[in-house]
């Protein structure tokens, strides 16, 4: 089952300040959501914020980058990707 996965805006904007390892890690993530979903218990310290809110590191270290997404819909595979950066300025 196939996911559409939208990245806000300001998303794609912090993207530019990461890290390379972090943007990769992101792109990878992203492909993984659109192919098998929102749970992704196979990243680092992936867990659920919420009912349809999920979070995961991207990379380790200090500093510690994460991405927080939500589950957007009752009938439509969407996710929406809300965050990508630090562990300290991360929304939950």
């Amino acid at each position: 089952m196939a996911w559409t996965v939208k990245v806000k805006n300001k998303v794609k904007k912090n993207l530019l300040k990461l890290p390379a390892v972090a943007r990769d890690n992101f792109l990878v993530l992203l492909r993984e959501m659109e192919d098998a979903g929102p749970v992704r218990g196979n990243w680092p310290n992936y867990s659920k914020l919420g009912p349809n809110k999920h979070h995961c590191h991207i990379k380790g270290g200090q500093p510690t980058y994460v991405v927080v997404w939500e589950e957007v819909g009752e009938e439509i595979n969407l996710i929406e990707v809300t965050y990508a950066g630090t562990h300290e300025k991360a929304p939950y």
